[in-house]
């Protein structure tokens, strides 16, 4: 499946480098209109979850209602979804197709000669093999080092990596003496920083609007317990989800060390046209419910 996407990621991509003529501006390019593709979906995931959040209070009152009754309140949770006309499973599709273009990129800029030129596989097993030998072992990227070692030699196999001083086609564990390598994977840390922040803020906020509506509806001193205690699950669930959003970068960041820098290049890209995408499309929400 990912060799599926990554082919046609890969016809995309050539299609741009051969107007450009310049990986890395190829990939800036591809990512914004892949961004511009994946937009109808993540409208759809940001209305979601403001609509989950929305929810989630009339969720606790029917599990606290019947926690007694397990078959009676899965009935009435999935009768407030028909009502609302929402799947629990809401926003998964989104979250699954964002995974299959993170792994489909890794394969595209690990394999660029596969996927992205379409180089007979004989040809580049034959390289492959010239290239092992002068190593004198397994080459982690082939396809990487054959365009290092021969795009001077054949043209077919020749990609202008250079972007603004750097070269994309260096993997930073093997270039760790050059500070250059590690720019873009930096650059990516702090926008994922600066992202983290912003979803925290809206979670901040909704929350606070959330508070506001239960002290409204607060009455008795057994609310105002029962509340409590919410507020105590939903801190919970708060604290593993914030747990999930920072490992998440910790993880890319891992695999961006020992994949060629074009990867890094894609995500860093990625994260500041999402931080763009969020606030744009969560300030035109703010404005429709106003």
């Amino acid at each position: 499946m990912f060799n599926f996407f990554a082919n046609i990621f890969g016809y995309l991509l050539n299609f741009i480098y051969n107007f450009v003529n310049n990986y890395g501006i190829a990939i800036i390019i591809f990512t914004i209109i892949l961004k511009l593709i994946m937009l109808p979906f993540s409208i759809k995931q940001q209305k979601t979850l403001k609509k989950s959040a929305k929810m989630q209070v009339k969720v606790k009152e029917i599990q606290e209602k019947y926690s007694n009754d397990q078959v009676r309140q899965s009935q009435e949770l999935m009768d407030l979804y028909k009502r609302e006309n929402m799947s629990p499973f809401s926003g998964c599709l989104s979250s699954i197709l964002q995974m299959i273009i993170v792994l489909s990129m890794f394969f595209l800029v690990s394999k660029p000669l596969t996927f992205m030129k379409h180089i007979d596989v004989n040809t580049i097993n034959n390289y492959t093999q010239t290239i092992s030998e002068k190593a004198e072992g397994q080459v982690r990227y082939p396809e990487i080092a054959i365009i290092k070692e021969m795009s001077s030699e054949d043209e077919q196999v020749r990609l202008n990596m250079d972007f603004l001083g750097l070269d994309l086609s260096d993997i930073p564990t093997q270039n760790y003496k050059d500070f250059k390598v590690y720019i873009i994977p930096i650059l990516y840390v702090l926008t994922s920083i600066v992202s983290t922040k912003l979803t925290t803020s809206m979670n901040k906020k909704a929350k606070e609007e959330e508070n506001t509506e239960k002290l409204v509806k607060q009455e008795t001193k057994k609310e105002d317990e029962e509340n409590k205690k919410e507020d105590k699950e939903i801190d919970t669930m708060e604290e593993m989800n914030k747990q999930m959003t920072l490992m998440m970068p910790i993880m890319a960041v891992s695999i961006a060390l020992i994949a060629p820098l074009g990867l890094a290049l894609y995500w860093l890209v990625s994260n500041v046209l999402m931080i763009g995408e969020r606030l744009i499309i969560n300030r035109f929400f703010k404005d429709e419910e106003e």
